[in-house]
């Protein structure tokens, strides 16, 4: 299945049913009076996240969804029927955006809750409402109201724990298969990897992570170069980012230069999202010897002020993942810990997701005015 990760689409609630003009007409009783029943309310329109999606790709055929008209009211004060309400899965992952006012109107995470995007439209009152004591025959209703009509922009983020960061070719699909039972594709050019890859990394029966691959950054992928500005977002929703460092790069590029490219593009696409839990590894360790890989390390921690641990695997031959992983595990589980636990820590989290979607959304916008003209930037066919 074709992975794509944005859509747009055209939500419309139903119509309100119209109120009924009536009197009772029975033999034998004059003047029965106004008998017209109110109509029925439109039905909304809901999204629902649905673990079982993992692509937009659906949206592009069928771009319009429309929830069912409230019927109109009958004689013998019968109230028209409701419409029925319209439910849209959507990927875990994925926000709504309102394509006119940018604002936010729904952003997925729990296949438990359902999110209104178009209210149903109000029902219209039949006569019997209007009859009182000095208007015993009312000939007066009211029309139902219209439903609410919406342009979204369906944008989806993959939810996962841990997120890798590098250049092309650095290991992250070869670390992504030997640490989890995803198979992204492996080869040794650029841009192997072009969709983002999941894969679930299991400790044991009750211990296990997502980890996420997404396609190599270059210099200027903030800016829309490359495959790295339609995968940057999907950084947002991680807990912590791994960022790899070719110990022994093919093309005979600087791993140091590199590395401060990466979180020079990282910083030009969200500051916020530079400011999460940032790991740093060095990857194919088993290729230099013991000394370069000290020097290496050494001149990491001077050119990126790096004061935290810096980790050293082979993702080919898996040396060093099984500490890396157990790390990674104890971090997730006591982030998750704090989310439940610690008020603060909860308030500052969410503040961060807040920020970040709002420059993910910006920097959407920005981008695909300046754009424009290419929309093949954008383009995920």
């Amino acid at each position: 299945m074709k992975f794509v990760d944005e859509a747009e689409i055209t939500v419309e609630a139903g119509n309100g049913g119209n109120g009924c003009l009536s009197f009772r007409r029975e033999k034998y009783i004059e003047r029965g009076g106004p008998d017209g029943g109110d109509g029925g309310d439109g039905g909304s329109v809901f999204l629902q996240a649905d673990a079982a999606l993992n692509t937009l790709v659906d949206f592009r055929f069928q771009p319009r969804y429309r929830a069912e008209s409230g019927k109109s009211g009958k004689g013998k004060n019968c109230t028209g029927s409701g419409g029925a309400d319209l439910i849209v899965k959507v990927p875990v992952g994925t926000s709504a955006i309102d394509v006119n006012t940018d604002e936010l109107i729904a952003d997925l995470r729990d296949p438990k809750i359902l999110v209104k995007v178009a209210q149903g439209g109000f029902h219209g009152l039949g006569n019997t409402r209007f009859k009182s004591s000095t208007n015993r025959a009312p000939r007066k209703t009211t029309k139902g109201s219209s439903g609410e009509a919406r342009t979204l922009q369906l944008q989806l983020s993959l939810v996962a724990d841990v997120g890798l960061l590098g250049f092309p070719n650095v290991g992250k699909s070869t670390l992504v298969r030997s640490v989890s039972a995803a198979k992204p594709k492996v080869a040794d050019y650029p841009f192997t990897t072009l969709i983002p890859n999941l894969g679930l990394v299991r400790l044991d029966l009750e211990r296990s992570f997502v980890i996420a691959d997404i396609p190599g950054l270059i210099e200027g992928a903030s800016e829309g170069a490359g495959l790295g500005f339609r995968f940057l977002k999907h950084l947002s929703r991680t807990t912590l980012l791994l960022h790899l460092v070719d110990a022994l790069p093919a093309d005979g590029y600087d791993p140091v230069e590199a590395a401060e490219k990466i979180i020079e593009e990282l910083e030009k696409f969200s500051p916020a999202l530079s400011s999460k839990e940032r790991w740093l590894v060095i990857n194919k360790s088993d290729l230099i010897n013991e000394h370069d890989i000290k020097e290496l390390e050494s001149t990491l921690r001077e050119k990126l002020n790096w004061d935290k641990p810096i980790y050293k695997i082979s993702s080919l031959t898996k040396e060093g993942c099984g500490s890396l992983v157990r790390r990674l595990m104890n971090f997730i589980e006591s982030h998750q810990n704090k989310l439940q636990n610690s008020p603060e820590y909860r308030e500052k989290n969410r503040e961060l997701e807040k920020m970040l979607a709002f420059e993910i959304r910006k920097k959407t916008a920005d981008a695909k005015i300046t754009n424009k003209d290419n929309p093949s930037v954008f383009n995920n066919s």
